[in-house]
């Protein structure tokens, strides 16, 4: 598996020269200053590759080349922001970055409630917790239909939560949850977010998953012609959020997706947090069932719990089998190489992804919740043993 590094261009904190010295060979980025639906033109694609490569490193993945909300609902100037796409995704190919990580969540990217939630060695880590995000659903944003979302017990706790939150607390829960995450694309208000949401809702599971499909039968077609591999990021968490369609959280909806446009360039991102977060994903048998069409993977873990909560738990801790997961990788690696078949799928790309925010980075200016520099190198050196380990048993068997 090649080992690589989200990066947030030239202005992360986390430079490339300590990327390098984490011991990643390869960086996983985008040209975050692009507003989402405008082309990516090929100089600045060029210029970030070049800036990647002085240092050594190679630029494996992008992740992502957004997708406008207009293409997601197909209104606006929908038509024209395909035709963009299609231009991005065939000029970042021709520049020589074949691998493309997207998502097509509605609203929202990955949410949160909590990016600061002290784990018991004092660590801190990223939360989604259930009753919070019900609280603010219900009771700040004031959804229509919201209550109509949470099983009784749930709208009682959130009641109870939301009284006991000072006005200081409600305001980081709604920046937390709608502001804007690293990686996410952009931010709302607590106005324009309900429009958005009211949009999404009219379209409806199936209205939005034929959505998705359009797309793909755009899209596909341009990257299987120029070798670029699309791989669509799992919904997170992988469960409706203010009422919203979801159509990339189980394995059902990942054979979809697939089946949508039958074709070698149309793959999947197996984040294993992601889809771990539904403790009816069995992620082993879904690398298994989905290995051939695999192109990145992000390897996190979680820790569930039975109301829809989770945290991020440490890389080998948390409730997916991480061995299994990285097993079941290393053996499509295998397939692949007795087939002859990496000059065309090649090796797979894989981030530790979340890690926990450790105690000399605390009130460091640059540090993102969620990708800290520490936390990460901690990850990777654990998913580096576990693939070491993994490989040698391999052979020797």
């Amino acid at each position: 598996m090649i080992e690589t590094w989200r990066w947030f261009g030239p202005d992360d904190a986390i430079t490339l020269k300590k990327i390098k010295q984490a011991g990643a060979t390869g960086i996983v980025t985008s040209l975050h200053e692009v507003a989402t639906g405008d082309v990516w033109h090929k100089e600045d694609i060029i210029a970030r590759k070049q800036l990647i490569e002085s240092e050594g490193l190679t630029w494996e993945v992008i992740e992502s080349i957004p997708v406008h909300n207009d293409i997601k609902t197909r209104t606006g100037n929908y038509q024209q922001l395909i035709e963009n796409y299609k231009t991005s995704v065939k000029n970042a190919a021709e520049c020589g970055v074949y691998t493309i990580c997207y998502n097509f969540m509605p609203v929202v990217d990955w949410t949160r409630t909590n990016l600061m939630y002290q784990l018991p060695n004092q660590s801190h880590a990223l939360r989604f917790e259930m009753t919070d995000f019900a609280a603010y659903d219900i009771f700040i944003l004031q959804r229509d239909g919201a209550r109509e979302s949470y099983s009784p017990e749930v709208v009682k706790k959130a009641e109870n939560k939301f009284a006991g939150l000072s006005d200081a607390a409600r305001l980081e829960l709604e920046k937390n949850i709608i502001a804007g995450l690293p990686g996410g694309e952009g931010s709302y208000t607590r106005d324009t977010i309900r429009g958005a949401i009211e949009q999404f809702i009219a379209l409806g599971t199936e209205g939005f998953r034929e959505n998705l499909r359009k797309f793909l039968q755009a899209v596909i077609p341009v990257a299987e012609s120029v070798g670029a591999r699309m791989c669509i990021h799992p919904d997170d968490p992988p469960f409706s959020l203010f009422g919203l369609p979801r159509v990339v959280s189980t394995a059902e909806d990942a054979r979809k997706v697939l089946d949508a446009c039958p074709s070698v360039a149309n793959g999947l991102t197996m984040c294993a947090g992601s889809f771990g977060a539904r403790g009816d994903n069995d992620l082993v048998a879904m690398v298994k069932e989905f290995a051939e069409r695999v192109y990145f993977v992000h390897l996190r873990n979680v820790t569930r719990e039975a109301d829809g909560s989770f945290y991020e738990a440490d890389h080998l801790g948390g409730d997916n089998d991480m061995v299994g997961i990285v097993q079941a990788l290393l053996s499509e690696e295998a397939r692949r190489t007795s087939k002859g078949e990496t000059s065309i799928l090649g090796n797979i790309p894989m981030r530790p992804d979340h890690g926990h925010l450790l105690e000399d980075e605390l009130n460091q200016p640059g540090v993102k919740p969620g990708y800290g520099y520490m936390g990460r190198m901690k990850g990777l050196a654990e998913l580096r043993g576990v693939i070491h380990a993994v490989s040698s048993f391999m052979r020797a068997s």
